[in-house]
């Protein structure tokens, strides 16, 4: 495979883009004195909308030993421990593809 200038400029320009939108949220609050109440509640939801970007597919995309493993560490989820609710979550899609063989 021969070394090709343009896609070696657009990984650079990729990796400056990248580093320079994380390394400006963070200047950008390092020099507020107060965080504004809108701002923050906007990185509290932070948090739901990557889980949801990781969650989702998973749901729509994946078996129905995805989908049913989601359904359940939610509902350990609502009542345990997030630990719990992995090992739970692990248990059943291992149980399913082992029984059922998908």
């Amino acid at each position: 495979m021969a070394f090709d200038l343009h896609m070696a400029l657009v990984i650079v320009a990729a990796a400056v883009a990248t580093y320079a939108t994380r390394i400006g949220g963070y200047v950008l609050i390092t020099t507020m004195k107060r965080i504004p109440p809108r701002m923050e509640a906007a990185l509290a939801a932070v948090p739901a909308a990557v889980l949801t970007t990781l969650v989702a597919p998973a749901f729509f995309m994946g078996g129905w030993d995805a989908k049913l493993a989601l359904l359940v560490a939610l509902l350990v989820g609502l009542r345990a421990s997030h630990t719990w609710m992995l090992i739970v979550a692990w248990l059943v899609v291992m149980s399913w593809r082992h029984t059922i063989g998908m």
